[in-house]
């Protein structure tokens, strides 16, 4: 059983040799002492800022251990609100969404064609929705350095802390954006807008 135990893929959790039950509490005991121990009263304020953002709390409290802060922004990409030409409407589940998120910025990075103010102006003036800031978006040819400074152009304006900030993306693409920009996490779109087909 020794030789198993170094096998690749092997997380060293209990074996069904004798003692195993022992083991296995042992294991317990220790998986339990990692978790952190939260005051009731925090558990509620995070609770109540979950239902702020927008999030379910086991979300809220991923996003949260990854980072080690609150969520103060989210960064949508154009593709996550489904906007992909000018004249093209926000659609209802994305804008109700938005709507509800409260006590949380929100910022925007545009893929070409749109504009970054025509875009901003147009949400602002068709469903009433404020985005703190509205940028344009890296393009797939740029460079990692001309990714990161275009993730960070809509951060630094504001001094907002990449590690306070979720990316809400659509893409493969959009999550290197999140590593690029040192920006907390990275939510999928269909997280965010609860449209999961599965």
């Amino acid at each position: 059983m020794e030789r198993c135990m170094n096998l690749i893929g092997h997380n060293n959790g209990p074996t069904i040799e004798k003692g195993q039950g022992w083991r296995a509490h042992c294991w317990k005991k220790a998986r339990r002492e990692l978790l952190p121990q939260l005051p009731l009263e925090v558990i509620r304020m995070r609770v109540k800022r979950a239902k702020q953002l927008g999030l379910e709390y086991k979300t809220y409290a991923s996003l949260r251990s990854a980072s080690g802060r609150d969520v103060i922004a989210f960064l949508f990409s154009s593709n996550s609100l489904r906007i992909f030409k000018t004249n093209e409407a926000l659609p209802e589940d994305r804008e109700a969404r938005l709507k509800a998120v409260q006590k949380c910025g929100k910022l925007l990075l545009v893929s070409k064609p749109l504009q970054p103010e025509i875009t901003k102006a147009r949400i602002l003036q068709d469903h009433g929705i404020v985005l703190d800031d509205v940028k344009s978006a890296p393009r797939f040819t740029d460079g990692w350095a001309e990714v990161k400074s275009g993730v960070r152009a809509v951060l630094d304006p504001m001094k907002l802390p990449g590690a306070a900030v979720v990316m809400v993306g659509d893409t493969s693409w959009e999550r290197e954006w999140t590593v690029a920009g040192k920006l907390g996490s990275y939510l999928p779109a269909e997280i965010f807008f609860g449209d999961r087909t599965n």
